[in-house]
């Protein structure tokens, strides 16, 4: 559809007028309807490129308008205007399928970026070029998944994807965001738990040059770094009172205000917030707030356990494997019968990110074009809930003084000393010095290159 249409739906004609004028520069031609009767009689008559509907209508709710369209027009993108400060209203017009909404009275800026957005959700997703993330399997379970990101991408509703560690949680949101009008926007990853407290705002609203020790220059914070586009909070469980509280205004104004200002700064950013714990338990302990939890939690996207999907793992372990070897310039070994086998039936508490770990392992240390059941070196794990280990299972208490306190800086520094000796010994004969230290030359290679030594 080369012509861009708008159908617009609201019984006061200074709004149409409004919004008929301020589309009009942008190449769109607007079709009004001030009733419910009047908006679903032109949808019978022709297609639209998007629909703008107000809630409150003569005949009825503009809800209504809003399941109608999902039901019989479901690629026609449509949002809807609330009154001010009915944040409700419009998280249940989300949750029916609206993309987006625009509060009375209208801010023209606003207005044009919903705009924008809806023009890029009218083209075909086939028609867009895209780099997509890949979540892997054939599963059931993840295939389900797949579908519904496909639905959310389409939306700007807040998700909550939830899910035990290492099921893909960033993945999906990158997915989500890069199937979806902003992908050709930035995608701002946060961890919330990872960024100290008292950094906490100023790293999340930027300041301004002055407004305390240590601010020589003006900062944007990670939200203006996401206009536009997405913004990813990892572990919300993380957020302190304070944070939930700022986090709660600025998802209820859409806007920022940094440190050391008065002004606040529109924002246009998709929020995606992922944790694996249980965010519901949470706001019973009174550890996060309600009004939060509704606000980030339109929709929830759960991920599966690697353990709902165990069909899934040959796929993906053949995915790692031909990635490691791609990454260390090496053929790519593979998994014999037996060591798939062994796979198949383990337990996975890590999920995906402990199957890369295992395989990055077994990786180094197989011998030849296969990986054996030896080579993975699984075992069962021992923190499963309700364990208690046996008073023989305890170790003794060390009394040895602490005295280390960065392990994998010390046992990195250790390996690099063992393999530089080895190598100096064997007039950097990379084959005898693999002998030498009782590796295989694959593996000599590969923790050359991690320790930036080849």
């Amino acid at each position: 559809m080369d012509e861009r249409t708008a159908l617009i739906v609201d019984d006061e004609p200074d709004i149409r007028e409004l919004v008929g004028m301020t589309l009009a520069p942008m190449g769109i031609q607007c079709f009004p309807a001030a009733t419910l009767a009047e908006a679903r009689a032109l949808l019978q008559q022709q297609p639209f490129s998007f629909c703008l509907t107000d809630m409150r209508l003569p005949d009825g709710n503009g809800l209504e308008l809003v399941g109608t369209i999902q039901k019989s027009w479901p690629n026609l993108p449509v949002a809807v205007i609330t009154a001010y400060g009915n944040v409700e209203s419009a998280v249940e017009a989300l949750k029916l399928g609206a993309f987006d909404f625009v509060s009375k009275p209208l801010e023209l800026g606003v207005l044009r970026t919903l705009v924008e957005t809806a023009l890029k959700l009218a083209v075909p997703a086939e028609d867009r070029i895209e780099a997509r993330p890949l979540l892997l399997g054939n599963s059931p379970a993840i295939q389900s998944v797949l579908v519904l990101i496909r639905k959310l991408a389409r939306s700007q509703a807040p998700i909550l994807i939830s899910g035990e560690s290492g099921t893909g949680k960033e993945l999906a949101a990158r997915l989500i965001h890069s199937s979806g009008p902003r992908a050709d926007k930035p995608f701002v990853p946060i961890n919330c738990g990872a960024i100290p407290e008292q950094l906490m705002e100023s790293e999340f609203f930027g300041y301004k040059k002055g407004s305390f020790t240590g601010a020589t220059q003006d900062k944007a914070g990670l939200f203006q770094a996401a206009h536009g586009g997405t913004l990813f909070l990892d572990e919300v469980a993380e957020l302190p009172q304070h944070m939930q509280v700022k986090l709660l205004r600025v998802i209820q104004e859409r806007a920022v205000r940094p440190i050391g200002t008065q002004a606040e700064i529109a924002m246009d950013v998709r929020i995606l917030s992922a944790t694996h714990k249980d965010l519901s338990k949470l706001v019973e302990e009174g550890a996060f707030r309600q009004d939060l939890f509704y606000r980030l939690n339109v929709i929830e996207l759960r991920l599966p356990s690697l353990r709902e999907r165990p069909e899934d793992i040959p796929e993906l372990a053949g995915h790692i494997l031909e990635r490691l070897g791609h990454d260390h310039g090496l053929t790519s070994p593979h998994l014999t019968p037996a060591a798939l086998e062994e796979l198949r039936h383990y337990a996975f508490p890590g999920n995906v990110r402990e199957l890369e770990n295992i395989l990055e392992r077994a990786f180094t240390l197989c011998e030849g074009p296969e990986i054996t059941p030896a080579d993975l070196q699984l075992r069962e794990p021992t923190t499963a809930p309700g364990w208690i280990p046996e008073p023989s299972e305890i170790p003794e208490p060390d009394s040895r003084p602490a005295m280390v306190t960065d392990l994998e800086g010390y046992l990195e520094g250790l390996e690099r000393d063992a393999i530089t000796k080895a190598l100096e010994a064997t007039r950097y004969n990379k084959t005898a010095a693999a002998e030498k230290l009782g590796i295989s030359f694959r593996a000599l290679r590969y923790r050359l290159k991690k320790l930036g030594l080849d």
